[in-house]
């Protein structure tokens, strides 16, 4: 238990250094599939999102025809 969640804590510890990242790029905020601008609730409630909505639905949709 404690192990897993070392690598929880160590997986979000390396999605905020790439947030800080795209901040300092100017690039926060901006979908990395089609660039167009996240929804700033999307935002607020997950803070390292890269995807917007819409490509984050396609991908997981695409994740579970993977896994079929």
């Amino acid at each position: 238990l404690e192990l897993r969640n070392r690598d929880r804590e160590r997986k979000l510890i390396k999605k905020i250094d790439e947030t800080i990242a795209r901040i300092d790029k100017d690039d926060y905020g901006y979908c990395e599939n089609c660039g167009i601008e996240i929804g700033l609730k999307r935002l607020e409630a997950r803070p390292t999102a890269t995807l917007c909505i819409d490509c984050k639905t396609l991908d997981e949709l695409k994740e579970k025809q993977v896994a079929k």
